[in-house]
């Protein structure tokens, strides 16, 4: 093949599979990895495709932060399903953290308490919703506003959740790389997510499969601490990983 046969066939393959290797298309075209590296740089710098560890993606791995009024827009209905299974998980007189993201406001609106439920929350938009419930107490952490995601963080907040131990981390994230672990847009509210897992005996996370294979700013933790995860469809190279961590994992 000559160099526009070659990539002609590398965008072919990443429509068909989602991600391309390298030595995957080096055994394909029975070329080097140098020639096929200079192929990908060649499609990255003509906006056709995005360069990753060892590939390629037709779709963007770097997520930026957006505002939460246009992100609940997005997959809403799969955030919806895995809102209501999340909720499913919560027990009678349970004390949960609630963090923040588009998906935790999902989660609130399908929390129906059995007994008195505590919630300790970052999120603005998450007490909104759960304040509607006599039985459940919220305790919401202060610091300073984060416009983007309708939530505190800092270091007050950060401190506040040394005082607390819960059952449950809800946990929402931007990205989900299978080398980078759970990252989120802001390095301060990675930290404070941090502190969160730290409180609470077990960490759920709750993604929507558009996070898979992405990557964002702040990393949040490796995969070792997550105890489950749920999302709407989850690539099989990602349920072997966790599935090898002990994690269990949930599609909705």
């Amino acid at each position: 093949m000559n160099n526009v046969e070659r990539h002609q066939y590398i965008l072919k393959k990443a429509s068909e599979g989602g991600h391309i290797s390298v030595s995957n298309l080096c055994e394909e075209l029975t070329v080097s990895s140098v020639t096929i590296r200079k192929d990908l740089q060649f499609l990255e710098d003509s906006g056709l495709l995005f360069r990753t560890h060892g590939g390629a993606t037709l779709q963007n791995p770097y997520q930026t932060d957006r505002p939460v009024f246009e992100k609940e827009k997005i997959h809403s209905i799969e955030k919806s399903k895995i809102g209501k299974r999340a909720a499913q998980l919560i027990e009678e007189n349970d004390s949960i953290i609630i963090a923040s993201g588009t998906t935790m406001q999902y989660l609130a609106k399908e929390i129906v308490p059995k007994g008195n439920l505590t919630v300790v929350t970052s999120a603005l938009n998450v007490s909104q919703e759960l304040i509607k419930h006599p039985n459940v107490e919220i305790i919401q952490l202060g610091g300073s506003i984060r416009h983007s995601s309708n939530s505190v963080m800092g270091q007050f907040a950060e401190d506040t959740l040394t005082n607390f131990f819960c059952s449950k981390l809800f946990l929402g994230v931007d990205g989900i790389d299978e080398e980078f672990g759970i990252t989120t847009t802001n390095a301060q509210e990675a930290q404070l997510n941090r502190k969160m897992i730290h409180a609470a005996q077990k960490v759920i996370v709750l993604a929507d499969s558009s996070k898979f294979g992405r990557k964002s700013f702040g990393k949040i933790v490796e995969f070792g601490k997550i105890d489950i995860l749920i999302s709407d469809s989850i690539p099989k190279k990602y349920i072997e990983l966790f599935d090898s961590l002990g994690i269990q994992t949930i599609i909705c």
